[in-house]
């Protein structure tokens, strides 16, 4: 069974995708603690679902764009079947996780959007960099940065794949300043994006659900 915290219709706020409309499947658990995480409330808040019913729920939103997300996405053992079953349905999916996990076991069709922890997460350990290697060309990969030190940490890494895949560097909330993140950018000729969670700049950033 599938521990479900919340399934909801929103905008898009990360990833390339940003801005479409999109349907959200949000498990619960996390094998990581980071630092700057913002959704705590997905720790121990769920209902528990079958595969197919909650294949059902996601695709019932009427949304082409769904995402699978957590806590950790695959922390669950049912994960790969529930991607694979909303491919089937030819929906675009998308699957957000902390980088901890081997994103191989993910559906080809599905995108996988793997956000590599930096030294401020205190979850840099907790990398699994060998997903660097299993990324496959619509793959995209995040970095949320606290200060200058995660930045040049995500510069070195980025650098190494930015040419083939999306990258974003996204600034932790009221932590280190958008433009300031801009700035070191834009200095750098970073062939990153700068990702601002379109969705806490259109509702409050403790609103759930959105």
């Amino acid at each position: 069974m599938l521990k479900v915290h919340e399934i909801f219709a929103s905008i898009q706020g990360e990833s390339s995708y940003a801005g479409w409309p999109c349907g959200f499947l949000r498990l619960s658990g996390c094998n990581l603690a980071c630092r700057w995480c913002d959704t705590l409330h997905a720790g121990d808040s769920y209902a528990e679902m079958t595969v197919a019913d909650a294949t059902a729920a996601l695709a019932g939103l009427g949304l082409p764009l769904v995402e699978v997300t957590g806590g950790e996405p695959l922390l669950a053992p049912q994960t790969p079947e529930l991607v694979k079953r909303l491919c089937d349905l030819d929906l675009t999916v998308l699957v957000e996780t902390n980088g901890s996990f081997d994103i191989a076991v993910l559906d080809a069709r599905a995108t996988a959007v793997v956000d590599v922890k930096c030294p401020g997460s205190g979850m840099e350990h907790r990398n699994d960099y060998g997903n660097l290697e299993r990324l496959r060309p619509h793959d995209e990969v995040k970095f949320v940065l606290a200060d200058r030190t995660d930045y040049d940490f995500a510069l070195d890494i980025a650098s190494r794949i930015w040419r083939t895949h999306i990258v974003h560097f996204s600034p932790v909330a009221a932590t280190l300043a958008s433009a300031e993140l801009a700035a070191w950018m834009v200095a750098d000729r970073v062939q990153a994006r700068l990702g601002l969670q379109l969705h806490k700049h259109i509702w409050s950033p403790d609103a759930r659900g959105v």
